[in-house]
């Protein structure tokens, strides 16, 4: 990097700040700090959405599979997310936006409590948090390597640098300051991808090589599955990824959620599901090709993105394309920092203190943005010790810990808003969680020589199998319950107008705020 590049890197989050601060005055509540007030438009909550699902793991981990398996990294990752998401905009995006719309409850688990009890509302809670802090991070390891092949500073000093510029923006401005800077980062995004793609085709003789070049790469690399990534592993990408990508790690969810309506949220929904089948085939293409461009220094290859970049790009296109870098990975940890921050102030925070059942408007907020600050600065912590042996390495966390992990914490939340599943209560999504962790340990270290994909659809299914069996075995449908439901799964005024109809706490049970209590 040279200082025109450092000028392009140092503008970017420049800018970013700047919108944080804008976005600051739009917050005046919780609410606006975690659902942008269901104020928001369905276009850039789409793209939002679809910019808060991946990192810079895309330009270090999957660019190294790219490299060495060709276009099954396409088939087994993002095509998946896509299908996922589009089965999700009917089945999960209207009935998360109507938690909101409602219930009137400002983090996805805050309907928990009444919908099952306070202790699974609690367990999924701090499971989830916990996965949460470890998964991004992952993603602040993926970006300082980034960062230390282009400008040589420590990991730990890359980590710091795009640490602290993420909390000054997403902490001041909560989601609307997320969703503003995502589209911003969605522009560089495309520019940078544009200039990338155009780079190699020049490299590689024009155009024709879009169709030319595969003659000249490994037979493998047009295989849609092949390697560790089969037909078995897809299958279970894609039905791992409809949970996660429509709400099940939380920040999607809140992308909904923001919308007006029922009906906008789906609109969300498909444009980033839109977005996920079209463009990473922009992104990926030049990571295909890279073994005729330039010979990857690390094992898994995942270094080989950043040397072409080095190689192919004048200065100021590099600089543009390692904000595209940064772009990924803060889009991704500030949603996540958000969706934490609302679920400990709004679900955690209420069990643990009772001070915090009766905050005034300003003390939930200050506590919103400093559970902000504590979750990024824990993540950040994490991010050090992503490499030791208990991780291993970063594409390891990302889709053995997470894709593992995420399952017995997304089924009876996600599948506790169907009607059809009613029977299931707090027995069934209990039990599930906890076997679903059982699985997950079980097939990682309690287990020899268990396949990838096996290690990381086990947890999901178990947990799914045992979440509904258990409801026809013992079901615990209540009137309370059943009304929770009713008011999720009802497709009457859905123009986001509709006034919230308080739903009853179970008996002796805390109330977290948002809630009441007969």
């Amino acid at each position: 990097m040279n200082s025109l590049d450092w000028a392009v890197l140092i503008g970017y989050f420049g800018v970013m700040i700047a919108i944080g601060v804008w976005s600051h005055k739009r917050v005046g509540d919780v609410s606006d700090f975690f659902t942008a007030g269901g104020k928001m438009p369905w276009w850039l909550s789409g793209i939002s959405h679809h910019m808060s699902g991946y990192s810079a793991v895309m330009f270090t981990g999957y660019a190294g599979i790219a490299y060495q398996y060709g276009v099954t990294s396409y088939v087994t990752w993002s095509f998946p997310i896509a299908v996922g998401i589009a089965i999700g905009a009917k089945l999960f995006a209207p009935r998360l936006n109507r938690l909101r719309s409602r219930l009137h409850v400002a983090s996805p688990l805050e309907y928990l409590k009444n919908r099952y009890n306070i202790p699974t509302q609690q367990a999924l809670a701090w499971s989830g948090v916990l996965l949460k802090i470890v998964d991004v991070g992952a993603k602040w390891a993926a970006i300082a390597t980034l960062l230390s092949v282009f400008t040589g500073v420590s990991l730990n000093q890359g980590i710091l640098i795009t640490g602290v510029v993420t909390g000054v923006y997403c902490t001041v401005g909560g989601l609307w300051a997320d969703a503003l800077t995502e589209l911003g980062q969605f522009v560089i995004q495309f520019l940078a991808g544009i200039a990338m793609l155009v780079a190699v085709m020049v490299e590689l003789g024009g155009f024709s090589s879009l169709w030319t070049v595969w003659d000249d790469l490994p037979a493998s690399h047009t295989e849609p599955t092949t390697g560790p990534f089969t037909v078995t592993f897809l299958l279970a990408y894609l039905f791992i990824k409809t949970f996660e990508y429509n709400g099940g790690m939380w920040n999607q969810a809140q992308r909904y959620m923001a919308t007006s309506s029922a009906h906008e949220a789906t609109r969300s929904a498909r444009l980033s599901a839109a977005l996920w089948f079209f463009w990473p085939l922009v992104l990926f293409f030049p990571m295909w090709v890279a073994p005729l461009l330039v010979k990857a220094e690390k094992p898994d290859a995942s270094d080989s993105y950043a040397l072409m970049s080095e190689q192919l790009l004048p200065h100021g296109l590099l600089g543009l394309v390692i904000v595209g870098f940064f772009s990924h990975t803060m889009a991704m940890c500030s949603s996540d920092a958000n969706a934490i921050a609302a679920v400990f102030t709004r679900d955690i925070a209420p069990v643990i203190s009772v001070k915090a059942r009766s905050w005034s408007m300003r003390a939930g907020l200050l506590a919103a943005r400093l559970s902000t600050v504590s979750f990024l600065a824990l993540s950040m912590a994490i991010a050090t010790q992503v490499n030791s042996p208990t991780f291993k390495d970063i594409i390891t966390v990302v889709i053995k810990w997470v894709a593992g992990l995420m399952g017995p914490i997304a089924i009876p939340f996600m599948l506790g808003m169907l009607r059809p599943l009613r029977r299931s209560g707090p027995t069934a999504a209990l039990v599930s969680w906890a076997a679903g962790l059982f699985a997950f340990w079980l097939t990682n270290y309690g287990l020899d020589g268990v396949e990838l994909q096996i290690q990381i659809v086990s947890p999901l299914a178990i947990s799914l199998v045992l979440y509904v069996l258990i409801g026809f075995i013992k079901p615990e449908a209540t009137p309370e319950r059943d009304a929770v439901l009713a008011r999720i799964n009802s497709d009457d005024d859905d123009s986001g107008a509709a006034a919230a109809v308080p739903v009853p706490a179970p008996a002796g049970d805390a109330v977290a705020p948002g809630a009441t209590k007969d």
